[in-house]
Parts: C-alpha cells; structure tokens; sequence
C-alpha cells in the first residue's frame, strides 16, 4: 500500500516514534499521510508495529532495543534528512493528537516560513511538566515545550547537530531555536484520551525523569548566557 502526499508538502516529512503501538499505528499512518512523507521509528517493540505501519505505506526505520524518544526522534530526523526533506513534524503514535492540526503547522512552516513550531495542549498530565513550561514560558513565551507535536525546518536541525543530548524529552532542539530567536509560531493541539496505560508512564518516575530534562535544559541556557555575557 502506498500512501498518497498532498504535492505541496512532498519535502515534509511525519515522524512519528512508536513503541508497542499495533493498536493505533494504522489509524495514524493513514490519518496523517497527506501532510508528507510518514517515517515511524519502530522503538524496539515487541508487537506488531513495525509490520502494520509498513502495511500502511509509511517509512519505517527499526531500533532493534528500546533506545527511548529522544533516540527515536534522532533516528526520524536523521532519516528525514537523508531522504532531502526541508521541513519535519513530530507526531506521536498513541492516537492523541488531532491530525488536523497538521494543516496549521505546515502553514506555519511553508507559508507563514517559521523555523519552529511548538504544539500547546489544553493541559499538562504531571505537576513536573507545569514547572519546565512555567520557566520556558516566562523565559520564551513557549507554553508547551514538552508537547510531542513540533514542526522544525531541517536547516534548524542541521545547525544544532543533533535533536538532543538523550535526556530532553523531545525539548533539546526547540530549546536551541528559542535561544537562538529563530522565527516561532505556537498551535493548539487538543488531546484525544487514549484507551491504555501512557508510554511514558505516570506518577513519581515520570516526574522526575522531567525534572532532570528541565535541570538539563536549565544548565545549558545558563551556560548559553555565559557564553553570550548575559545578553539573553
């Protein structure tokens, strides 16, 4: 099977990491396909996902153990990059995010020319994700930086190297644009409720995973400062 592109958006790709995610896989691959080239980071899952979203005509791209989001968002982008697309959108696999949002981002991207484009859901899950967002948001006017939906010109990309040091939570190279003011636009992104457990897992553990993302990122917007005498 494959999947159509809208003509407009051949040089997007749709990333999306995916890990034990059979379930939805299909549903997304199909929804989001018309907005560029879908490339799914199978993530070491032991089901079916690698299978079913080759079934649905998306790129996919296979870790053979669980190397977490970042390594998976690295893995998409590196993919997106070799394929000579200009732009990327992050797109989570658990069926939450509303593909219609989509349009807004790449007018956003190709029409409007941002660098970045940062999602912001309706609500945050976890007391940890309210202290990084109240900080990037007073710091860059970013209310979401940890939402999973995120659209980047590759030059960005490029430019920073990598997507993250491992630790980010997806945060890392929007966190190098907003530092470095490249042009930025938010969208609403409304969260559908999923029917099992999050990947990313709840309570205690989730929080503190986000805490040293948000203790990582603080570290290297001081150390950025520094380095341009204070004048951020």
């Amino acid at each position: 099977m494959t999947a159509y592109v809208c003509p407009m958006y051949s040089s997007n790709a749709i990333v999306v990491p995916a890990f034990n995610e059979e379930t939805t896989i299909q549903s997304i691959v199909n929804s989001v396909s018309y907005a560029g080239d879908v490339i799914v980071i199978d993530d070491g899952s032991s089901d079916s996902t690698a299978s079913r979203a080759l079934e649905s005509g998306a790129i996919v791209v296979s870790h053979s153990s669980n190397a977490g989001y970042d390594a998976a968002i690295e893995s998409g982008l590196r993919k997106a990059e070799s394929l000579g697309k200009s732009t990327a959108i992050t797109f989570d696999a658990d069926g939450q995010h509303d593909p219609q949002v989509l349009d807004i981002v790449l007018k956003c991207l190709y029409k409007d020319g941002c660098e970045l484009v940062v999602g912001v859901r309706p609500t945050t899950a976890r007391w940890a994700e309210s202290v990084f967002n109240a900080y990037v948001s007073n710091r860059f006017g970013v209310f979401d930086i940890l939402c999973g939906l995120k659209g980047y010109k590759l030059d960005l990309y490029r430019a920073a190297g990598s997507f993250s040091d491992g630790r980010s939570i997806g945060t890392a190279l929007a966190l190098y644009g907003l530092r470095r003011g490249v042009s930025t636009a938010t969208v609403r992104v409304d969260i559908r409720e999923r029917n099992d457990s999050p990947r990313f897992g709840s309570g205690s553990r989730a929080n503190i995973r986000i805490i040293r993302a948000f203790i990582s990122a603080l570290e290297t917007d001081l150390k950025f400062c520094w380095k341009m005498r204070g004048s951020c």
